[in-house]
């Protein structure tokens, strides 16, 4: 028997299960699934009411002492007070938060924390006891008016919900206040008092926008003729000083939708007559749309036309020195298509010179002859008067004061289109002549390019560099204009004449334009003496660095490799001395910098270690900051640079060799 059970208990499949299961899985499995029972707190279970007095009196002798601490500490008090809410004690936690309003009777949110307590608890009436309480020593304060009637509608109180919104429109609140209410009458269908509402709050904020909101109320119950009398009112109590465009544009929109195109006809001349010049652009444009779609459109182009004639008109008549005006009543006869008429208001805009000689004063003015030149050129095709209008615009302007470099060239422009030439150097001769300007010169260069004629552009230049010697740009672009004509002398001439200048307005530019110059021409000799030339101005870090990256490129081939790198070096080294006695730490370091990475690149251990051993050390100090009237603003952080020649003060040495003996107790202590 105990044979035939054994054979029951054999296990008869022995192949391997189809999903593995190893023993780093469980184990993992294990701690995850320990990891996620997390110990539920511990409760304290009371058995009888001493226990629970006990309990009670522990917890407030901790919420008073917490009070007791830091009685401006609010959420002290709004927890003291859940709790007693929490052991079913309203009336304590009621007299924790009269306590806490004793302390600061203005804390909203201690008001609303303690009405909404007692509507938990369905104490409406304390409730309303506290929003009235709230109410009354802030009635400025939304939050406790929303608050309230909401409590009084949730409680289907609509009779005391409406008296509290009157009571807080009594304040004159804001109009979101008003729309609540309003929104509270109309969820009730009580339509006439959301109109009287409506009456009450345009005339507490008599502002457009709500007069129009009012209007689209009465629009939106069917009620057209009330709509209409508030537009109508809304005119009236404006006047003929504050009316807004926007008033009539909503009042025509309204009669339009009622099919009444007589009315908005009438709406929209009255507001052209009422409204100032400046208010009622946007009226016109409504005006002209509304006349393409139910009028004659030539009749309210004729009307229009007329209308900002007049107004253009009267705004010359006040000031004909408002060159804006006669742009924008230029602008107009242009449109209008009369070429008689657009001349006669030309003739009469440009007839109103400026009072004083300043150049401010015409800059707008002379644009006037400009249109009117570009005008007979471009529309009418009347090349003759074009030319009359350039010649007087040009013998009206003081040169001796002040030109404009812009008709000169226009002028010029003109004749070129015209195919004349001479004309055109004549008048930017005459202009260099009479009023030389820098733009000038390099507009007749560029014309004189383009023809190819660069004798007379050597000569523009030489006028040129004579009326602003300075100027750097200009010898960079003559020995530029030399160069590509094969003059290697002259351009090199005209470098070194540069050089020689007493004062420049960018000296770098200049001298780097004459290095790169020799470079591309491959005179590497030539360029080294530049750079020693130049380093006898100025011993700049950048000049440095430049020097010694052209020697290293100026014998970039294999042969010579050797000596470009030992030159260079040459070169780093003696620039590290240089900014060595200069005061300028910033410039020194950059120099060691860009030699590091040059011995990086080109040499070796010994060459490398040597520039090292020269960089400074990075240390952060403190300095007092001195205001512009020379009293103490405190302390800011800096970084200085500390190099090795330098470090002879006995600071540092007391500083390194606590940094050694500190050094060597670590090592001692790994050893032990």
């Amino acid at each position: 028997m105990l044979k035939g059970k054994a054979a029951k208990m054999k296990v008869k499949n022995k192949a391997p299960a189809e999903v593995q299961i190893t023993a780093e899985q469980l184990l993992r499995e294990a701690k995850e699934r320990e990891l996620e029972i997390v110990a539920p707190p511990p409760k304290q279970k009371i058995s009888d009411p001493d226990e629970l007095a006990d309990y009670q009196l522990r917890k407030r002798k901790l919420f008073e002492d917490n009070i007791r601490k830091n009685r401006t500490s609010f959420p002290n008090w709004v927890k003291y007070a859940k709790w007693e809410e929490s052991q079913q004690e309203i009336q304590r936690a009621r007299s924790i938060y009269e306590r806490a309003l004793d302390v600061d009777y203005r804390n909203i949110k201690l008001w609303l924390k303690y009405a909404e307590m007692e509507m938990r608890n369905r104490q409406i009436n304390h409730a309303r006891n506290v929003f009235d309480r709230a109410v009354l020593i802030m009635p400025r304060v939304s939050q406790f008016w929303y608050k309230y009637v909401y409590m009084e509608e949730m409680l289907n109180n609509i009779a005391g919900c409406r008296q509290v919104f009157e009571r807080w429109m009594d304040w004159e609140p804001a109009e979101q206040a008003w729309f609540t209410y309003i929104k509270f009458e109309l969820r009730y269908h009580e339509t006439d008092r959301a109109r009287e509402i409506y009456s009450r709050f345009v005339t507490v904020h008599p502002e457009v926008k709500n007069w129009i909101r009012f209007a689209r109320f009465e629009e939106g119950n069917n009620n057209v003729e009330n709509a209409r009398d508030v537009y109508e009112k809304a005119i009236e109590f404006f006047g003929d000083d504050h009316l807004d465009e926007r008033l009539f544009m909503a009042f025509a929109k309204f009669e339009e939708h009622q099919h009444e195109y007589d009315r908005v006809r009438v709406i929209y001349k009255y507001a052209l007559e009422k409204l100032n010049v400046e208010n009622r652009a946007e009226i016109f444009k409504q005006y002209s749309l509304y006349e393409k779609k139910h009028g004659n459109r030539f009749e309210i182009e004729d009307v229009i036309f007329s209308k900002r004639k007049s107004k253009y008109e009267d705004e010359l008549r006040e000031n004909s020195h408002n060159y804006d005006i006669w742009f924008d009543y230029i602008r107009l006869m242009e449109n209008e298509g009369d070429v008689d008429k657009t001349r006669e208001i030309y003739e009469r805009a440009v007839a109103n010179i400026p009072y004083g000689r300043e150049k401010r004063l015409w800059r707008r003015y002379i644009y006037l002859w400009i249109y009117y030149a570009v005008y007979e050129e471009l529309t009418n095709k009347d090349y003759d008067r074009t030319r009359e209008i350039y010649g007087f615009a040009l013998k009206l302007i003081p040169h001796k004061s002040f030109t404009f470099a812009k008709v000169w060239l226009m002028a010029a422009k003109f004749e070129v289109r015209q195919k004349n030439l001479p004309a055109a150097r004549k008048i930017l001769g005459t202009a260099i002549g009479l009023c030389p300007k820098e733009k000038l010169f390099r507009e007749y260069i560029d014309f004189e390019i383009q023809l190819r004629e660069f004798d007379r552009c050597r000569i523009i230049y030489q006028k040129y560099l004579e009326y602003a010697p300075h100027n750097c740009m200009a010898w960079m672009k003559f020995a530029e204009l030399e160069n590509i004509l094969g003059e290697v002398d002259r351009a090199r001439s005209l470098f070194e004449i540069a050089i020689d200048q007493p004062r420049l307005d960018m000296p770098e530019v200049i001298w780097k334009a004459y290095i790169d110059f020799e470079i591309d021409l491959e005179q590497y000799e030539n360029a080294r003496q530049l750079y020693e030339r130049l380093l006898e101005r100025t011993e700049h870090v950048k000049v440095w660095i430049s020097y010694a990256r052209f020697e290293l490129m100026a014998n970039k081939d294999d042969e010579n490799q050797q000596m470009a790198v030992a030159q260079a070096r040459t070169i780093y080294e003696r620039g590290a001395k240089s900014m060595k006695e200069s005061s300028e730490k910033e410039s020194r370091l950059m120099m060691l910098e860009a030699w590091l990475e040059f011995e990086t690149q080109h040499g070796d251990e010994k060459s490398l270690a040597s520039v090292r051993k020269q960089m400074p050390k990075k240390v952060k100090k403190r300095r007092k900051i001195k205001t512009d009237d020379g009293t103490d603003a405190g302390w800011e952080e800096y970084f200085d640079y500390i190099f090795p020649d330098k470090e002879t003060q006995p600071h540092l040495k007391f500083l390194e060799a606590a940094k050694l003996w500190k050094q060597k107790k670590e090592d001692l202590t790994n050893n032990v």
